[in-house]
């Protein structure tokens, strides 16, 4: 690591005799999320008072997936203080300080592991310093327990907040001088911790941004045209100014960048806004708003048309190559079997129970603002370029987020509440109503497959070809809808090409929870079930047979992945065998009506396999009745507790993704709440089990990679159970629906 020890840490006095310590973010950690390396400023994590209090920052947005206590724990551990005596506090938005601040990709885990738990072991070894320095000791001669410095050969403690003003004043340790734990005696990491807030949600304590409250602050919607990019004509904005509690109605022209296909960051929606003394008073006086349309190009969509281009596509030659390699004409020509197969999933919703919203405050010429935001640092600044202020005059504080599944990576609802707020020059609270929620969302985009593979006599694969219908200009693919040269099985198959062509398309998209593979997994991992099958081979035993085939490396033109995504064949191959054998998988029965899948993906650095039992009854109604689940993300589950939950939402979440769509009929969404974009049912939901394959990597994480294995081990056992293959979603669209 290329850091001065300035740089690295620095430890200032705080009132009552405490110490702040800091840490820089790593250039590794940095270029992983990538982001540009901040001056190296120091950022303050913990602060230990006078009577020993310990208070640690979470940095990060918590939407979830237990970051708010994860990466406090890491700090903790080495910092060798009881959880018990830890307070933790949310961090606002200040990247200067606390480096890269965002959540998303399962990146939490590996960009934090190494810096953070080495910011509590300097604290430590700072802490230790000030007592031997107090005892007259050497340093070697101290150890620390429990929020104490021990010297056993003269029976002296300490508390660490009677050392904190001292330990402050010393020069910081070198970052290859401060000593980590063995693991062996972890205290914290590993050991299951209730989620620092578990407390408060559940007695209904105000900690979300649908709870914020101002003073004097006023309530905000908003009517936006129900075609993607449609502008307002005209609006009848002052009869319903007129309505009980309603302040003021504005029409926002909005900041959208259109073009032939919908770019990651498009920016805000034009509408009508109604701004009144509550939130329910203008979601009421919306009834009464009337508005004239200019609805644009996008009025020309339907899901209809769409899947009828992109059939058309496929029986044309691909636009673009991904990867392509070997003889695969030869091998089409030689094949003892040839199979051909077009899978097709729909555009998805995020859904998240928390609709968007943000709240805002302007007031000379400076900003503050309470947001949801999975990415803080680029809705403030796209907030400063559409109120034309500088990002230093906006702060931010980041509530807790009730889900975000990639939804809140996108920042219009901020822009919209900051804009709101200057409008009116008082504080504005923005809430989305759930029809906004689906019909605005940034899509998970949809997407048509053509695959055709080959297998010699031997049931062997020898060949896979596949070409993805997707959207975009010619040039760049519409958000969430690339695929990568790696895409399994590549460099695993003999001879191998993926293709693909991108259709213009008029509307939001973005990345849903585990990106591509949430779609990706289902399509691959359901053609190698189709294949074992015609081979005459156990799906299980005709995956782990490719995964040992000599890879292809990537070479020339097609460029080599990046390292995070190199697939690690024996790590796949040991979740795939561990739920084999979790779930009994050799001795499964087969009888009509009941089967077995099971499926296994690679993403977001981390390794994950499943195997669905399912029942389908007479009307073609589908039960999930127990599902069995094994990951591999590293050497060390951080909080087994929380790891546990991630891998049930995976499962839970991926089920709901097989009964969604969203559709288009002339540029409208149809959908419009729950009822007709269902989550998954209580009573719907498996027993699920989780099982954990700890290896020698560095620990990774775990939002993404629980989720896509779910997709194609149900498909595949919906096959097992009747011989109807599922190549289109959601289940509906096939003839199934769940029980």
């Amino acid at each position: 690591m290329n850091l001065n020890r300035r740089s690295f840490l620095q430890m200032t006095a705080l009132a009552g005799g405490g110490f702040a310590l800091g840490l820089y973010e790593l250039p590794w950690a940095q270029a992983q999320r990538g982001a540009k390396q901040p001056e190296l400023t120091p950022l303050s994590f913990i602060r230990i008072a006078g009577d020993g209090t310990v208070t640690i920052m979470a940095k990060s947005p918590e939407i979830g997936q237990g970051v708010k206590t994860m990466l406090p724990m890491m700090i903790a551990e080495e910092l060798d203080v009881d959880w018990k005596d830890v307070r933790v506090e949310q961090a606002d938005l200040d990247e200067q300080l606390y480096g890269g601040q965002s959540a998303g990709g399962s990146t939490s885990t590996p960009n934090n592991w190494e810096p953070l738990r080495r910011v509590g072991a300097a604290g430590r070894q700072m802490l230790v310093a000030a007592a031997a320095a107090n005892w007259g000791v050497p340093e070697a001669e101290c150890t620390t327990a429990a929020g104490r410095v021990l010297h056993a050969a003269s029976n002296r403690s300490a508390g660490y907040g009677e050392l904190a003003a001292k330990a402050a004043a010393l020069t910081p340790p070198a970052p290859d001088q401060v000593k980590l734990k063995d693991p062996k005696d972890y205290r914290i990491i590993g050991k299951s911790q209730p989620g620092v807030d578990t407390h408060a949600i559940v007695t209904g304590k105000p900690l979300f941004g649908i709870d914020v409250t101002l003073p004097g602050m006023l309530q905000a919607v908003i009517e936006k045209c129900p075609v993607y990019g449609g502008k307002v004509k005209s609006a009848n904005t002052d009869q319903v100014s007129k309505l009980p509690g309603v302040r003021h109605v504005l029409v926002i022209d909005g900041t959208l960048t259109l073009g032939p296909f919908t770019p990651g960051e498009p920016g805000m929606e034009p509408g009508v806004a109604i701004v009144a003394d509550t939130w329910w008073q203008a979601q009421s006086a919306r009834k009464s708003l009337k508005v004239d349309w200019d609805f644009g190009p996008g009025v020309t969509q339907s899901s209809e048309g769409l899947q009828k281009q992109a059939a058309e596509l496929l029986k044309a030659p691909p636009a673009n190559t991904v990867r392509s390699y070997g003889d695969m004409d030869g091998a089409f020509k030689s094949a003892a079997k040839v199979v051909e197969a077009v899978y097709a999933y729909p555009f998805l919703a995020h859904g998240t129970l928390e609709p968007m919203g943000s709240t805002a405050s302007f007031k000379d010429g400076k900003l503050e603002m309470w947001t949801t935001s999975q990415a803080p640092g680029g809705g403030r600044a796209m907030v400063a370029k559409a109120l034309g202020i500088p990002e230093s005059d906006i702060t931010v504080h980041l509530c807790r987020i009730g889900g975000g599944f990639g939804r809140r990576l996108m920042n219009d609802y901020m822009v919209e509440a900051a804009w709101l707020a200057k409008q009116v020059n008082v504080p504005v609270k923005l809430l989305w109503a759930r029809e906004d929620d689906i019909a605005h969302d940034a899509f998970r985009p949809a997407g048509t497959h053509g695959l055709k593979a080959a297998l010699d006599a031997q049931g062997k694969l020898v060949a896979w070809s596949q070409h993805l219908i997707t959207f975009g200009d010619g040039k760049r693919i519409a958000s969430g809808g690339g695929i990568n040269a790696d895409e399994f099985p590549s460099s695993y198959a003999p001879s191998y090409a993926l293709y693909a062509t991108a259709m213009p398309l008029m509307l939001r998209t973005g990345p849903l929870r585990a990106p591509g593979g949430n779609a990706y997994a289902w399509v691959g991992q359901s053609f190698l079930d189709e294949l074992a099958i015609v081979a005459g081979r156990d799906p299980l035993e005709f995956q782990l047979e490719i995964l040992s085939a000599t890879q292809v490396p990537m070479t020339g033109s097609e460029g080599k992945p990046k390292g995070p995504r190199d697939l690690n064949p024996e790590r796949l191959k040991g979740v795939l065998q561990l739920v084999a054998d979790k779930s009994g998988w050799a001795n499964r029965k087969k009888a009509p009506g009941r089967g077995m899948g099971i499926a296994g993906y690679f993403c977001h650095q981390g390794y994950f396999a499943e195997v669905a039992d399912v029942s389908v009854d007479k009307d073609n109604k589908v039960t999930v009745n127990h599902v069995w689940a094994a990951g591999d993300v590293g050497s060390q589950i951080i909080n087994p507790q929380a790891a546990e939950s991630m891998g049930y939402g995976g499962v839970i979440d991926g089920l709901s993704m097989m009964a969604q769509e969203i559709t288009l009929a002339e540029g409208r969404v149809q959908q419009t709440n729950f009822h007709n974009h269902p989550l998954l049912r209580m009573r719907q939901t498996p027993r699920i089990e989780v099982f954990w394959r700890k290896t020698d990597c560095s620990p990774t994480g775990l939002g993404e990679p629980t989720l896509p294995p779910i997709l194609p081990a149900v498909g595949n056992a919906i096959f097992a159970a009747t011989g109807k293959r599922i190549r289109t979603l959601p289940l509906t669209r096939s003839g199934f629906s769940w029980a």
